[in-house]
Order: structure tokens, then C-alpha cells, then sequence
């Protein structure tokens, strides 16, 4: 697809064509007749009369007329250029297709004192690069796969549930639960709270400070121990002295899982069903994660194959601007203005807005990346999945298709529309190609990351969205 070659608008009073210049920038040059500009040129006295003071007349009623003869046609056709002429650019560089990233500089070629208008408006566009090494991506995630070690855990964990303590005549262990007689100070001072006899105490929890569960491992019924601890409130300097005499250590011993157990304390019949259920639920959550890992994997790898040059600073600059737009329109669907948020987060805008320029980059390259897959493989929305996009805005919205699409066309939004969908185009391309491996560099089989169509249908439509975006 060419997007920069001459293109005429000959239609009505206002002609607009765009030219292709070297460095990524196009010249859109606007004829505006004579008969056409008057329509701006009358806009701007009306809104002068509003804003001039003319002995015998209301605001707003001072004549055309009147008004030329008291500050003259140069300053009300000035204030036409000033209003006029960024609309006529905006409609044109629409109707143009120009992919603009930066505001146009702006020159006018003819009539700046009277007649017809024409100006020229040179603007930087989206650059067109090209990548190679996109179909040889290999990327590593996490395995979906549940191993047997996560699968003994969960059946331990399960057993424990049910277990009883009974004395470990041996070192304690991390797990373990022990029994103590324990007193601390602080300053001298005795320590409300880390005073007690019989105090169960889990090895391992943390609970109370990190010198404890050091200590106490390895500990065995009798010993007494004495030793210092930082205090867990930084301002206090002196240390926590603990003197402590283990009475017993002891171990949750788990009962065997008979049929017999399973039938009496769970829905299953045998520990096998337990662990066959394990594996069914774990699964689908751990192949979903690792479906959003690849895509996410994929689109970092893509996006690196885009040299830093190729990404100019305005493109940054609109990244964020998209960035923050998205997030504001999520955040005024919460019902919450973005300003709040910001504040909830504890930064200043500005900090704000240099947190998400901090991954700007990324993002313009990732958009030029899947562009130029889009062009090299001819991955175009179809006007199929533009009528079905189109479609699904118009039952969220409750509103006729369309009614959608011409509020779309007029806002200037299908383009973007449809290099969206070409991208989504395009990211399913790169990950359909790609090699997915886990941390160990075993080839993984990702058959099972489709989603069967009869899944797809009942996927609700803004889900299926997040999915292909992953």
C-alpha cells in the first residue's frame, strides 16, 4: 500500500493533493476559492463584533461593514488564517490518509491579502521501515506443564489439611511447630507481647523477627537460647535481647490417603482423582498465562528487530499521548478521572508522564515492527473484519452500525481503525510463526494454546480482544 502518492481532492470549493518529501514528511497543499474562504472570513467579523466595543452598537451588532472601516480586512483575514486554515489541513490530511506524528509548519502561498487561499503544510509522517528476521523468532516462557514435584506439594499441602502433631525426635525443621517458653527485652525493659510459656511458634513463618527462625533451626527439646535481634521499628537503635527454652518440637504427621479418607473429607474417591483434578485446573489457568507469555514474548522480540533510529521523537511523543488517552478513557469507565489516579499513586503528572515515557520507545517500536509485517506479508484488515469491528462497537453502544461507522468516518477514525485490526493481523502472524521453547530450552507444543471455535463463541467479544492483543 502506497500512502504517500499524489492524491487530488476535486471535489467542491476546497482541492487538496499530497506530495511525498525525503525524511519521512509530506507537503499537503489546500486550495481554498475565494467564494468558500468568505464563508471564514465572515466567521472571524462576527466573532470580532463580539469582542470590539463600538459607540451605538450592542456587542455583536456592529456591521461587517463597520467593522472593516475600523480595524480593517488584514486583521479580520489574520484571524481567518488563525482559525480556518488548521481545520482545511486536519480535513485534507484525513481525507489524504496522512499518517501524521508531528503539527505541520504551515505556509501561505497565496492569498494572504485577498481571493482564493491556497497554503502548503509540510508535516512528519509515520516512517515505513522494513525488518527482517520477524519469521525466525524464538522465544522462552515458563512450561504450562505441571510438574511432578508441584503435584506432590499439592497433595502434601492437601494431606497436612487433616494431619495431627506428633513429637519429631529430631532436629526441628522448617514447617515444624515448637513449643516454647520465651521472654524478650528491650532496654532492659521486658517486652509485652514476647513473653510467654507453652507459646506455639511455626519454624519458618517469620512472624516475629528473622533471628528467631534462624536460631531455632535444627533446635531439639531443651536447649535454651539467648541472642540479639534488630528491633522491626527502624528508629529504635537498640536491639531486641530473646531468651528462649524449646519444649518440644513437633511435626504434622499426615494420614494415608485411603479411598476410605478421600470419600469421608473431600469430593473425590481415590487420591488420584485429587491429583487428575489438579492437574485439569491448574492447566487451563497455567496455558492461558503461558498463551498472554508468548504473545508478550513475541511482541518484545518484534519490537527489537527495529533499529532506535528508526523511531524519531515525535513518535515517542504520540506513544504517550495514545498511552495516557487509553488510560483515561479506562480510568473515566471506573468511574475516576485520571488526575485521581495519578494522585492515588503518589506522583506528580510530570512524574507520571515520565513513568510512561520511560516505555514509550518500546511501544513505537512495536507499532513500526508489526506495520512493516503488515506491508511485507500483506496483512490488511479485510473490510470483513472492519464491518465486524464496526459491528461489535454498535451492540456495546446499543446503537446502529451504521450510525457507528459514519461517526467513525467523520471523526477520522477508520484508518486508525484499520491499521489496528492490521496489526492484530499481523501479531497473530508473528506468533503463529514464532518458536516457543521453555526456560530449559525444550521446544514446547503450543496446539494446546488454541482456542477451540466452539470456546471462541462463547469468549465475550471484549475478551477475545485482550487475547489477540496479548
Amino acid at each position: 500500500m502506497e500512502l504517500f502518492d499524489d492524491w487530488p481532492n476535486t471535489l467542491g470549493p476546497v482541492k487538496s493533493s499530497v506530495e511525498a518529501l525525503e525524511g519521512n514528511k509530506v507537503k499537503v497543499i489546500v486550495n481554498i476559492s475565494e467564494e468558500e474562504f468568505e464563508k471564514d472570513l465572515d466567521a472571524a467579523f462576527k466573532r470580532l463584533a463580539s469582542e470590539v466595543r463600538l459607540p451605538g452598537f450592542r456587542p455583536g451588532k456592529a456591521p461587517r461593514k463597520v467593522l472593516e472601516a475600523r480595524i480593517g480586512s488584514e486583521y479580520a483575514r489574520g484571524e481567518a488564517f488563525e482559525k480556518a486554515l488548521p481545520r482545511y489541513y486536519s480535513e485534507a490530511a484525513r481525507d489524504g490518509d496522512v499518517d501524521v506524528i508531528a503539527p505541520p509548519d504551515i505556509d501561505i502561498t497565496e492569498g494572504r491579502d485577498g481571493g482564493a487561499v491556497t497554503f502548503e503544510a509540510v508535516v512528519e509522517v509515520r516512517p515505513q521501515i522494513s525488518i527482517s528476521g520477524y519469521k525466525d523468532i524464538v522465544v522462552k516462557i515458563d512450561a504450562p506443564e505441571i510438574s511432578e514435584d508441584e503435584l506432590n506439594e499439592a497433595e502434601e499441602r492437601f494431606l497436612k489439611a487433616y494431619g495431627e502433631l506428633v513429637d519429631a525426635d529430631r532436629p526441628a525443621e522448617s514447617g515444624d511447630t515448637l513449643e516454647l517458653d520465651i521472654s524478650a527485652e528491650h532496654d532492659g525493659e521486658p517486652v509485652p507481647g514476647l513473653i510467654s510459656d507453652a507459646y506455639s511458634y511455626t519454624l519458618g513463618s517469620g512472624t516475629i523477627v528473622p533471628e528467631l527462625d534462624v536460631e531455632l533451626l535444627a533446635a531439639e527439646p531443651g536447649d535454651e537460647l539467648d541472642f540479639a535481634a534488630v528491633h522491626p521499628d527502624p528508629e529504635e537503635e537498640a536491639p531486641l535481647r530473646f531468651s528462649i527454652r524449646v519444649a518440644k518440637v513437633q511435626r504434622v504427621e499426615s494420614p494415608e490417603p485411603t479411598p476410605e479418607f478421600m470419600q469421608q473429607n473431600s469430593e473425590f474417591e481415590t487420591i488420584e482423582e485429587f491429583r487428575a483434578d489438579y492437574i485439569e485446573r491448574m492447566s487451563a489457568n497455567r496455558v492461558e498465562r503461558a498463551r498472554q507469555a508468548r504473545g508478550n514474548a513475541v511482541a518484545d522480540a518484534v519490537a527489537k528487530l527495529v533499529a532506535d533510529d528508526d523511531v524519531a521523537p515525535p513518535l515517542i511523543e504520540l506513544e504517550v499521548e495514545n498511552r495516557i488517552e487509553d488510560m483515561a478513557m479506562r480510568m473515566q469507565a471506573q468511574g475516576m478521572q485520571l488526575e485521581q489516579f495519578i494522585q492515588m499513586t503518589g506522583q506528580s503528572t510530570q512524574q507520571f508522564v515520565e513513568g510512561i515515557r520511560a516505555t514509550a520507545g518500546d511501544g513505537a517500536k512495536l507499532d513500526l515492527a508489526l506495520r512493516a509485517v503488515v506491508e511485507a506479508e500483506g496483512l490488511h484488515c479485510t473490510d470483513d473484519q472492519l464491518t465486524d469491528e464496526v459491528q461489535a462497537a454498535a451492540e456495546a453502544m446499543d446503537e446502529p452500525a451504521d450510525e457507528i461507522r459514519k461517526r467513525y468516518a467523520e471523526a477520522g477514525l477508520l484508518s486508525k481503525i484499520r491499521w489496528d485490526l492490521s496489526k492484530r493481523n499481523a501479531m497473530d502472524f508473528l506468533v503463529e510463526h514464532a518458536t516457543v521453547k521453555d526456560k530449559d530450552g525444550n521446544k514446547i507444543n503450543t496446539e494446546r494454546f488454541e482456542v477451540p471455535e466452539t470456546a471462541e463463541e462463547d469468549i465475550p467479544a471484549e475478551q477475545a480482544t485482550e487475547s489477540a492483543d496479548a
